[in-house]
């Protein structure tokens, strides 16, 4: 028996609307209370849905918010979360969870909300899998202590990263050397000041330009321990 014009009319509505409230509510907007932070208003797709992880090639490249990218620490990205917000991410397949930190933004595939660092992705055990469904928790946005430095260079021989240490000494003090490890070997970073802000690292990256000299601002606090 075949549905009349009216019927089948009311079937496609029907529908219709459905389809309207379910799509509103992945867009409905959450209010979400930070301590010691103006409260965020975040879509509830951005909250609940895919996430996926990421390593090489992009171990070592800059980040958005203008980190070093580490696979090895604590981080993830996120396309609307205010950089610096910590963010515990629940593994809703098996239970797990894993404390990160936005430092960067993505993912940029459809459905997904998160892509961890390699670490955090083994934290939840969603490396071989390479996504889950997960929930995220607002924890808190961080308060930033600048702490910046200059990258002066970056060598795998350690010989001429101490050669450029020895120059730039006197001048630019503290200077270090940091090791950073990726999949094409290790490599011997120099670090040059520690500057309070991103004007008075300009200003001392300007003034290292002038002497032919080629870098970019880096947080000390997001690399290895100098020496």
């Amino acid at each position: 028996m075949h549905p009349s014009n009216r019927q089948y009319r009311c079937f496609l509505w029907s529908g219709l609307v459905l389809f309207l409230l379910l799509a509103g509510c992945g867009k409905r907007r959450l209010l979400i209370p930070v301590p010691g932070s103006p409260d965020l208003r975040v879509a509830r797709s951005e909250i609940y849905g895919i996430a996926s992880w990421y390593g090489d090639p992009f171990h070592g490249e800059r980040t958005s918010n203008g980190e070093v990218y580490d696979m090895h620490s604590m981080t993830a990205a996120h396309r609307t979360l205010p950089f610096q917000t910590v963010v515990r991410v629940h593994n809703l397949d098996n239970g797990k969870k894993v404390q990160v930190r936005v430092n960067d933004r993505g993912p940029f595939v459809k459905g997904r909300i998160v892509d961890l660092s390699l670490a955090a992705a083994q934290e939840i055990d969603m490396v071989g899998p390479g996504t889950a469904k997960v929930r995220l928790e607002i924890l808190r946005i961080e308060k930033v202590t600048e702490s910046l430095a200059i990258q002066v260079g970056s060598f795998i021989q350690e010989s001429r990263a101490h050669t450029l240490k020895r120059k730039l000494e006197g001048d630019y003090d503290p200077v270090t050397v940091s090791l950073f490890r990726t999949s094409r070997g290790v490599f011997h970073r120099v670090l040059a000041g520690d500057f309070p802000s991103r004007g008075k690292a300009r200003k001392a990256l300007d003034k290292l330009r002038s002497k032919g000299l080629e870098g970019f601002i880096i947080r000390r606090d997001q690399v290895t321990a100098g020496y």
